[in-house]
């Protein structure tokens, strides 16, 4: 099951340096790559907005 991020998403980019196999893409609002995710939350954890989820 993979993370997904919504909309409270502000762009900071602290979950791309988290993130050990480079599934998030940024944007306007980042995306993770569901079919890369590992499912490892590291990127929750680091999030400020609480905008990452598992799916």
């Amino acid at each position: 099951m993979a993370y997904v991020i919504n909309d409270d998403c502000v762009a900071c980019g602290s979950c791309i340096d988290e993130c050990p196999v480079e599934a998030i893409s940024e944007g306007d609002i980042y995306v993770i790559d569901p079919d890369i995710c590992t499912d490892c939350g590291s990127c929750a954890d680091v999030c400020p907005t609480e905008a990452i989820h598992p799916e």
